[in-house]
């Protein structure tokens, strides 16, 4: 069903949240899709606007995550502030703490009357935009995982069996070099964001803390402590396939140069968002690509456990009127619906946030025609999320994400070893927490 026939379909409950008015209130909805992604969130907003003609939704491509964030702060200082900010998940910290700023969603709801159940979504997705009490306080929107993507020719002609990825590292390393030895490629796996894969979510899918105060959950007072044992083991495993050529490095933030390598058949495997699945298959014609569950360490005990996701929020600025709150509330409705959540995902590769679009989009053949589409719903859901697996919400980690990016670059230059460069993520990591505790 397209966005347009099921707006049509759900225009009586959609104006159940409040008696149609004279003229249309407007809600300004600030977000950072670009590109395809940017036309498909318009869609959304379109399919809204001829679902009922009390509200009217103006979406606004505002640049970067970071930019569209700054910009709302910015504009709330100004008294010029949209009614709804898509903000990355990185900075949800940022947001709670700028106390009068935001309507939390589950008072949005609750003052609009709308029926509305937190327990219909996905718990390893909505517990990372929910209070210490379990109450939500953004609206998920586009969530994401990391998988791995690999190359079945290329698996075939290394001897590998290409309906099997690899579980473990221990397999990838051992795939990886089988791989190189046979011609079949120069490189064993490449990743994007070495942050957010082989760091936070490595940490999380091996139930390994991030940070005290369950990841920074339970107040600013946190500590960032992935410097353990385990993350030692892995970036010393990294640093060392990096030299032997199994593994090369895609580059700081999201890896730019991961993707070519992949789509150009130097590297047989490569790490990254479950929502760059349309990317990947548009771009690999001349191969077949197979989808996989990021691997574990099988001997570190509680793995595999949950990946946790990336990907933005929407969260509702204050000093909107009566009027324009109750047009949020109906808006968010819509998004969460069992028919657009089930065809965003399908369109976009992002997560469904419900679990009523998943056995939807099931339910409609999608994954059995799409192999591999609901990997990353299965990795999410996997286990209950854990203190160590539900997320992460620190001050100022944008900034801390550089700090990974300089510290693995050092490491991969020999500068330092994997514990030295840990303990300086931390260390240096942790200073940034202190600063934005004392602003905040």
């Amino acid at each position: 069903m397209t966005f347009r026939k099921f707006a049509a379909a759900s225009t009586v409950s959609l104006l159940a949240l409040g008696s149609a008015a004279q003229a249309q209130t407007q809600i300004d909805w600030w977000h950072a899709m670009g590109g395809e992604l940017g036309e498909k969130t318009e869609a959304l907003a379109t399919a809204f606007n001829a679902a009922q003609s009390e509200f009217v939704v103006v979406p606004s491509y505002r640049g970067t995550y970071t930019e569209t964030m700054t910009g709302a702060i910015a504009a709330f200082r100004a008294g010029e502030q949209p009614d709804i900010v898509q903000v990355f998940e990185v900075g949800t910290g940022t947001m709670m703490a700028a106390e009068g700023a935001i309507v939390p969603v589950y008072q949005l709801m609750a003052d609009a009357g709308a029926d509305f159940d937190p327990n219909a979504f996905l718990p390893a997705v909505v517990g990372y935009y929910t209070d210490p009490e379990g109450r939500m306080l953004s609206m998920p929107f586009n969530s994401s995982t990391p998988i791995m993507y690999y190359n079945k020719n290329v698996f075939a002609a290394a001897g590998l069996d290409p309906a099997q990825p690899p579980r473990t590292w221990a397999e990838v390393e051992a795939f990886s070099r089988q791989i190189m030895s046979s011609g079949a490629a120069e490189c064993g796996f490449t990743t994007g964001w070495v942050s957010w894969v082989q760091l936070e979510n490595f940490s999380a899918w091996h139930n390994q803390q991030i940070g005290t105060l369950e990841n920074g959950f339970g107040g600013l007072e946190t500590e960032l402590t992935f410097n353990g044992p385990v993350q030692v083991r892995h970036w010393e495993n990294l640093a060392r396939w990096q030299q032997e050529g199994v593994f090369q490095y895609g580059g700081p933030g999201g890896g730019a140069d991961a993707p070519p390598m992949f789509y150009s058949q130097t590297c047989g495997m490569y790490m990254n968002s479950s929502a760059s699945r349309a990317g990947v298959l548009n771009n690999t014609p001349d191969f077949e690509v197979g989808i996989g569950m990021l691997p574990y360490y099988d001997d570190v005990a509680g793995a595999p456990q949950n990946s946790i996701i990336g990907g933005a929020t929407l969260w509702v600025l204050a000093g909107g009127s009566a009027d324009e709150q109750r047009g949020v509330a109906a808006f968010f409705n819509f998004l969460s619906s069992s028919e657009v959540q089930a065809q965003w995902h399908q369109d976009t590769g992002y997560l469904p946030i419900t679990q009523a679009a998943y056995e939807l989009s099931e339910a409609q053949g999608y994954y059995t025609a799409n192999p591999g589409a609901d990997t990353s719903i299965m990795q999410m859901t996997l286990n209950a999320p854990t203190p160590n697996s539900k997320g992460l919400r620190f001050g100022n980690y944008v900034q801390i994400r550089g700090v990974i990016d300089e510290e693995f670059q050092r490491l991969l230059a020999g500068d330092v070893d994997a514990q030295g460069a840990l303990d300086a993520v931390v260390a240096r990591g942790n200073v940034l927490i202190r600063e934005f505790e004392a602003a905040n």
